[in-house]
């Protein structure tokens, strides 16, 4: 809490505090809430104000043309992985899966939901919507990586599933597991 928003907004105090307040209030002193930015209104404005002899920063990289230092741990020949997220606010639910190729050529595919969920659900939708995905492409090799430490544990056996809303989404993502030849899941924060 903003110390000074405490001491103008707050009508009876006492101690010390009321006498700081009687000290600052010899002052001309107006509190004014700090104002919120919103992204899209920022963007829209640096858009409407662009800079025609714009240049882009140059920098030197030194080691700018090592492409790859060590491979990366576990990947195997002919392996595809899978990112899923999924997310839910007050305009509405909405799931992404970016699916990479063993070349690392990545398939973005996004869905909105067409129905009130909670953000656990919509992981679950977007996890399910990525194995859908991989299924039709006939992949059975899959790494598997989410932010839901709820789903990737639970997938993983580690945790039970209790909520009655998400067995079913459980049971289906097992029997999905099933037609992979090789399937691992990792929660990555």
């Amino acid at each position: 809490m903003d110390p000074l928003k405490y001491l103008f907004e707050k009508p009876a105090l006492t101690g010390r505090i009321a006498k700081c307040q009687l000290l600052l209030s010899e002052f001309d002193i107006t509190y004014v809430t700090q104002k919120v930015i919103k992204g899209q209104a920022l963007a829209d404005h640096l858009a409407a104000h662009s800079l025609l002899d714009y240049q882009p920063l140059k920098t030197f990289f030194p080691d700018e043309d090592i492409l790859l230092i060590e491979e990366e741990e576990g990947r195997k020949v002919g392996e595809w992985t899978l990112f899923f997220d999924g997310a839910t606010n007050s305009k509405g639910s909405g799931v992404g899966i970016i699916l990479y190729s063993p070349n690392d050529i990545p398939i973005p595919k996004s869905r909105r939901l067409a129905f009130q969920c909670t953000n656990n659900i919509a992981e679950y939708e977007a996890c399910i919507a990525g194995l859908r995905e991989t299924i039709i492409l006939n992949i059975k090799k899959l790494r598997v990586f989410g932010d839901s430490q709820l789903i990737i544990n639970q997938t993983n056996g580690d945790w039970r599933t209790k909520d009655e809303k998400l067995i079913p989404y459980h049971v289906y993502l097992e029997n999905l597991t099933k037609k992979f030849e090789k399937i691992t899941f990792s929660y990555m924060p």
